[in-house]
């Protein structure tokens, strides 16, 4: 118990600092140079202070935003991987980004131009559509007596997936070029947030996905051995895996409202950290999250600073370097 309690203050201590710096530095950075000292001079009123300006409304938003989708990415792979004993499931897998992606082409098509508690109607479209895949999924869950069935949520989460592009590609096809172009850039992934209240929208959802996630560690890495053997340890084997479907899909639904569908998070800080910290849930959960929220932050950074004025889809950056360590991957397990 010492030595774990040692491991995880200097596990999360490390990718605390990690995260810590990002937060701090990324806002700094940008086509305008600005100074940290003057962002926090407090001799100049706010108004005046161009500095503070860019700071807390141009950049800080987006940060912030990067950091919370990252880390509800990388909780959401953590998860899966561990509940359908498959190292390549993400948050792709069981549809639930697919189902968000429809509902905000779907605003996007039909011009659904509404707001609620300042929240613009695609993120709000994006979220109910995630809900609904949601539900199906677990309907499809509670449909075994004995625990989930991996192969049934596989093939399901496939066809959920196959399905809703066929439908996101028809709306497509259907749209005029202006909402084709505003659909394609959404569905690249981008963090365009301009403001905390979409945020503060969608914290609600990830503490209850994160509350949830902070009782399931000993639980997944027993259901990562087997159903069999986590029921012959004491575990409620049917209520942890539901809870941990819960939990991934919450997460995703609030990171993908947040930002569309950015890819290969959930792959990549899961198995860095793993390869760092070892397979125990204590320590790969929360490592996940402060990594992944570290790395969609450098990513973003980059996304915006490579080719400053135009600004990269977020989504791009995080495939190009998520393509090669996948495949670094594979070349690893083989060998």
């Amino acid at each position: 118990m010492g030595s774990i309690r040692r491991r995880l203050i200097v596990t999360v201590g490390g990718a605390g600092l990690l995260l810590t710096a990002a937060l701090v530095v990324a806002p700094l950075i940008g086509s305008t140079s600005i100074s940290l000292a003057r962002v926090f001079d407090r001799t100049t009123p706010f108004a005046d202070n161009t500095d503070a300006q860019i700071f807390f409304i141009a950049r800080l938003p987006r940060v912030l935003a990067a950091s919370l989708v990252g880390a509800s990415l990388a909780a959401a792979g953590v998860v899966l991987q561990a509940l359908l004993r498959n190292p390549l499931a993400t948050s792709d897998t069981l549809g639930v980004a697919s189902g968000a992606a429809l509902g905000a082409m779907i605003a996007i098509t039909f011009h659904l131009d509404f707001r609620v508690a300042g929240i613009s109607s695609i993120p709000l479209a994006s979220f109910i559509g995630s809900v609904a895949a949601l539900g199906v999924i677990y309907a499809l869950s509670s449909a075994r007596r004995r625990g989930l069935s991996t192969t049934v949520l596989l093939l399901g989460g496939v066809t959920m997936q196959a399905f809703f592009s066929a439908v996101i590609l028809f709306l497509q096809y259907w749209a005029d070029f202006t909402d084709t172009g505003r659909t394609l850039r959404w569905l690249m992934g981008t963090l365009d947030v301009g403001s905390y209240a979409p945020i503060v929208a969608v914290l609600p959802v990830v503490a209850a996905a994160f509350g949830i996630l902070a009782t399931l560690p000993r639980p997944l890495d027993l259901i990562s051995l087997g159903a069999e053997a986590a029921a012959a340890r004491g575990v409620d084997v049917i209520r942890a895996e539901r809870l941990a479907l819960i939990s991934a899909s919450l997460s995703t639904a609030a990171a993908v409202s947040l930002a569309g569908p950015v890819g290969f998070i959930g792959l990549i800080v899961p198995h860095l950290v793993r390869l760092l910290v070892g397979s125990d849930h204590r320590l790969v959960i929360p490592a996940s999250m402060l990594g992944g929220a570290a790395f969609l932050i450098a990513c973003d950074l980059v996304a915006r600073t490579a080719f400053a004025p135009l600004e990269l889809p977020v989504g791009i950056v995080t495939a190009l370097i998520g393509g090669p360590f996948f495949l670094w991957l594979l070349l690893r397990a083989a060998r």
